[in-house]
Parts: structure tokens; sequence; C-alpha cells
């Protein structure tokens, strides 16, 4: 298949480079090509210079969001959640039409500082924003409640035994996500229903900053334990 991966930070190449090891044919969506290309500063979190990473990665190319998006058969959406909308909207409705929109992004909001809130938040989602403006693509959320290391790897915790949500309106889509979500090796994949339940999938995002500082570490996740279990 081919994946447009949306975003080039750490969320952005990590699903990238997954994807790629998995046999897909991928390319990343950005702004300004060139401008990315040439980067040679660490990222915000400390991360490899993206020029450095790209000449790890040769198979992975890089195009504006519009060229991304009309390669892709999927496309996955790992930027900065206060960026999402007009990321996607650079790309196109019409190159974004009729395709699955895996929707990985958080609407973190910073402007008050640490830590930063959910906007919107309870009455709303991303998810929910993302499928309205792009009416005919297929949006679906998740893999938004862990960092991304777990994402592309479930089994360096806990031997994979974590929870994993998805949430849209297509079930065709959700079909299709799941099959992806398999072969990246996450067993515990929760329908939550349609596009509302983002909500609840966003709204994991305070606890899980608070468990972050409480830890120490970003990896952790939760799992969800039904009746007749065994823990």
């Amino acid at each position: 298949m081919k994946i447009a991966v949306f975003g080039t930070g750490t969320v952005g190449r990590t699903l990238a480079a997954a994807f790629s090891s998995l046999g897909h044919e991928v390319v990343m969506g950005t702004r300004d090509p060139a401008e990315t290309a040439r980067r040679t500063e660490p990222g915000p979190m400390g991360g490899q210079p993206f020029n450095e990473w790209q000449a790890a990665h040769q198979s992975i190319r890089l195009e504006t969001f519009g060229a991304a998006a009309e390669e892709g058969e999927m496309v996955v959406n790992a930027t900065n959640g206060a960026a999402s909308l007009a990321a996607l909207a650079a790309a196109g409705g019409a190159n974004l039409a009729g395709k699955v929109l895996l929707d990985v992004s958080n609407p973190l909001d910073f402007s008050q500082g640490m830590p930063p809130v959910l906007n919107p938040v309870n009455t709303e989602s991303l998810g929910e924003r993302i499928q309205r403006a792009f009416p005919d693509a297929r949006v679906v959320k998740t893999l938004n409640t862990m960092n991304a290391g777990l994402m592309v790897d479930p089994g360096r915790l806990a031997d994979g035994d974590h929870s994993v949500f998805v949430a849209g309106d297509d079930s065709q889509a959700k079909v299709q996500v799941t099959g992806l979500l398999q072969a990246l090796g996450h067993r515990d994949i929760i329908d939550l229903g349609d596009i509302t339940s983002a909500r609840g999938a966003e709204m994991v995002l305070p606890l899980w900053l608070r468990l972050f500082g409480a830890l120490g570490t970003p990896d952790f996740n939760f799992k969800v334990v039904r009746e007749g279990d065994t823990v």
C-alpha cells in the first residue's frame, strides 16, 4: 500500500519508518520539502536532525502535503494537533476524498503554559473537526494514547499486553486500520464507536501527561481489563 505520512517530527518519522519496514511504499508530507530536507538542527525534543534521519531512510521520499496526499492510498496525520487542519487543508480535500485518514494527533494547547490543555475538549474532538472539514475522507482516530515507540513496537512493553483504541464513522476504514495495527503488533484493539468517541481517546491525554511526570518515562500504556481476564 502507498501510505502518506504527514509530519516530520518524532511521531511521523517513527511511523513512516515502521510502515516502510512492513513493505509499504511511504512518502512523507511537509509544508516545504526543501526547507525540511535542509534541517541540520536537533528536533524540539533533542532528536536526530531531519537530514540525518532522511539519509538513513532514503526509500522514504519527502513531498508537499498535496503531492504526498495525491500519491497515498492512506493518509496518516502525525502533525502537531494545533496545525493539523491547516496541513490537511494544504493537502486539498480532493486528494483526501475516499481515502482512510488515520489521525494520531492530539489537540494540545500550550498557550497557557505547562501542562498543556486540550482544545477542543469534552463536547468535540480534533478527530471530529477533521471529519467535518473533510467529509469525503474516512477518518479513523487511533494510536494517540501512547508514545511513538509503543505505536510501532507494542511488544517492548509487557509483551504487548496493552490496549489501543479506534474511533470512526466508516466501519471498513476501521477494519483496514485494525489490520495495520495488527501488523505493527497490537493485539488488544478496542473499537470505541463513531468519530464522536474520539473525544474520549483524546481526553486520555491529560492523564497521560500527568503519568509521564509521575513515572518519569513515556514508556507506559493503558490496559483495559475485562471480566474473565486473568491478570
